[in-house]
C-alpha cells in the first residue's frame, strides 16, 4: 500500500505530460493536415508534369538504346551475311530475318551526316 502512495505522484506526472501531449496533438492537427495535402498535391504534381529537360533525358536514352541495337543488329547480320556466303543455309535464314529487323530499326535512328 506505500509503494503505491509513493508511486502516486509520479503516475500524476506521467499523466500529465501525456494528457498535454494529446492536446497539443489535437491542437496542431489541422495544421499538420494541411501540411500533408499540400505535400501530397506536390507529389502528384511532380509526378504529372515533366520538365523539358527529363523529356530531353528520356528521349536521348531511348535513342542511345535504339543505336545500340542497330549496332548489335548490324554485326549479328555481318557475322550471319558471312556464314551464309559460305553456304550455310541456315544463316541465310537469320541474315534476312535480321536484315528485315535492321530495316524496321532504321526508320526509327536518327540520321547525322558527317
Amino acid at each position: 500500500m506505500r509503494l503505491a502512495l509513493a508511486a502516486m505522484p509520479f503516475a500524476v506526472l506521467l499523466l500529465s505530460g501525456c494528457i498535454a501531449k494529446s492536446a497539443f496533438d489535437l491542437a496542431t492537427m489541422p495544421v499538420r493536415a494541411g501540411a500533408q495535402a499540400v505535400s501530397t498535391t506536390a507529389g502528384v504534381y511532380d509526378r504529372v508534369t515533366v520538365s523539358q529537360s527529363e523529356r530531353d533525358q528520356k528521349l536521348g536514352r531511348k535513342i542511345r538504346q535504339r543505336e545500340e541495337r542497330y549496332g548489335r543488329l548490324s554485326r549479328d547480320y555481318g557475322r550471319a551475311d558471312a556464314k551464309c556466303r559460305k553456304g550455310d543455309d541456315d544463316a541465310c535464314d537469320d541474315a534476312r530475318r535480321i536484315y528485315g529487323e535492321l530495316n524496321d530499326l532504321r526508320a526509327l535512328v536518327p540520321y547525322e551526316p558527317d
